[in-house]
C-alpha cells in the first residue's frame, strides 16, 4: 500500500481509500496573530524560529536544507507543494535546518522519477514539524506590513484540542521567549566540525563554511579549483599557512554583528592580499571587516525572482536571495566600490574593493532553486586567482 501525505492510500489495485484524516495545528506569531490549519511531519511536536517567506516557485528541498535558514520557520508563498516528493540528491546540506515549514496546500500524490518520499515522511524522518491548510498569501502579507517575527507551530492536543485565552496567552508568551535574530550567531550549528578537501583542479581555495551550500562548492570545483573546507572558526594564520590561491566566505545564518570570533580573524586573511570572494553572510562579515555595517532588513529578501542590477555593466540580473540582513551604503569606506543594488529597494547587493582582490555580493549566483544569470561571478573568481598568481611570478 502506498500511503500519500493527507491521509489517502492507495492499494495494488489502485484503489483510492481515506485514512485518519491529519491533526490540527496551530501557527502563533508573537503579536498575537493566530492561524489554524493542518499539521504535517512531526506531530504533537511544537517548533520555534523567526517567520519568513520565500517566493520561489520549486526548490522546496533545497530550501529546507539551506543553512542560511537555521533558526527560521519558512512560509511558501507558492500554494502547491509537495507534489513532486524529495530526493537523496537535490540537498544543500547534511540536514534539514529550517526550524519548521508553513504552507498552503500539501500535495496528496507526489509523482517524479527521482522521488525516494513524500515531503510528509521526510520532515517526520527530520523530526521537523509543519503547518498546511492555512492562508500563506495573507501571512506573507502580515510579515510584509509588520516585519519578520518570532513564531510557533504546534500539533500539541493540549493546545489544538481546548484553545482558549488562556492557552492563547501560554503561546504567545512561550513565543516571546524565544531568541531574537538580532544578536545571534547561528554559524556554530552549521558549520563543518573539521576541515574537508573536495576537487582536484589547478587552484587551492580555502572556504570558510559558516554554512556552505552544496552547489557552492559544485560551483567552485566545476572551475578547475580545489576547494579546501574549513570550519568558521580556524583562525587565519592556519589558512594562511595552507598558501591557498583564492578564499572564499561562505552564506551562513543570523545576525554578521554577532560573529565577533570570526570577524576577529578576517582582517588577517585581507592583509595577505589573496583573493577573497564572499556571497551572502561572507558578504556582511567582509563588510564589516573593511569598516562597513549591517542593519536587520524588515521582511528580508527571499526567493528566486530578486532583480539586482550590475552598476559597472548596467545590465539586470535575476537572482535567488535569502538574508535578512543587508550592508548599510553610507557604512561602506572609500576603499570599497558599490557593484550591485537590489531593484526593489535599492539596497546593497555588491561591493569590490578599489586596490585589493576581494568582491563580494549579497545574493546567491549559485542558485538552487534559482536562476543562473549571475553564474559568471565564479568564472571571475578563477579569472582573479589566475591574473594574481601571473603578477606574482612577474607574467
Amino acid at each position: 500500500m502506498y500511503e500519500t501525505a493527507q491521509g489517502l492510500a492507495i492499494g495494488k489495485n489502485g484503489q483510492l481509500t481515506i485514512k485518519k484524516s491529519r491533526p490540527a495545528a496551530l501557527l502563533m506569531l508573537e503579536d498575537g496573530t493566530l492561524y489554524k490549519g493542518l499539521a504535517f511531519g512531526l506531530e504533537q511536536s511544537m517548533a520555534f524560529g523567526e517567520l519568513v517567506f520565500n517566493t520561489s516557485l520549486t526548490g522546496y528541498q533545497e530550501i529546507l536544507t539551506d543553512p542560511s535558514y537555521a533558526g527560521q520557520v519558512v512560509t511558501l508563498t507558492y500554494p502547491e507543494i509537495g507534489n513532486y516528493g524529495v530526493n537523496d540528491i537535490d540537498v544543500e546540506s547534511r540536514q534539514i535546518f529550517a526550524r519548521g515549514l508553513v504552507v498552503r496546500n500539501l500535495s496528496r500524490i507526489h509523482s517524479n522519477f527521482r522521488a525516494t518520499a513524500s515531503l510528509d515522511h521526510y520532515l517526520k524522518r527530520a523530526n521537523i514539524c509543519g503547518i498546511s491548510d492555512v492562508d500563506t498569501r495573507a501571512i506573507t502579507r502580515h510579515i510584509r506590513d509588520n516585519g519578520a517575527m518570532r513564531c510557533l507551530i504546534t500539533s500539541h492536543e493540549a493546545h489544538t484540542d481546548i484553545y482558549d485565552e488562556k492557552v492563547a496567552a501560554e503561546l504567545i508568551a512561550l513565543v516571546k521567549a524565544s531568541p531574537l535574530m538580532e544578536g545571534l550567531d547561528l554559524t556554530g550549528e552549521v558549520s563543518c566540525e573539521k576541515p574537508y578537501t573536495i576537487g582536484s583542479g589547478k587552484w587551492k581555495v580555502a572556504v570558510l563554511d559558516f554554512g556552505c551550500k552544496q552547489n557552492i562548492l559544485r560551483s567552485l570545483t566545476a572551475r578547475d579549483i580545489t576547494a579546501t573546507v574549513y570550519p568558521a572558526r580556524t583562525p587565519a594564520k592556519e589558512i594562511l599557512a595552507t598558501h591557498p590561491d583564492g578564499i572564499f566566505l561562505s552564506n551562513g545564518p543570523g545576525d554578521p554583528a554577532a560573529c565577533a570570533d570570526i570577524l576577529a580573524e578576517i582582517p588577517q586573511l585581507i592583509q595577505s592580499r589573496i583573493p577573497i570572494f564572499g556571497i551572502c553572510l561572507g558578504h556582511q562579515l567582509l563588510s564589516i571587516a573593511l569598516g562597513g555595517s549591517t542593519y536587520k532588513l524588515k521582511f528580508g529578501h527571499r526567493g528566486g525572482n530578486q532583480p539586482v542590477k550590475d552598476l559597472t555593466t548596467g545590465k539586470i540580473e535575476i537572482t535567488a536571495q535569502n538574508h535578512g540582513f543587508a550592508v548599510d551604503e553610507k557604512s561602506l569606506p572609500d576603499s570599497l566600490e558599490l557593484t550591485h543594488i537590489n531593484l526593489n529597494d535599492l539596497s546593497v547587493e555588491g561591493f569590490r574593493h578599489k586596490e585589493l582582490p576581494i568582491f563580494a555580493v549579497q545574493y546567491h549566483p549559485e542558485a538552487c532553486p534559482g536562476p543562473h544569470d549571475s553564474n559568471y561571478l565564479f568564472d571571475r573568481f578563477a579569472s582573479l586567482i589566475e591574473s594574481h598568481q601571473q603578477v606574482g611570478k612577474g607574467k
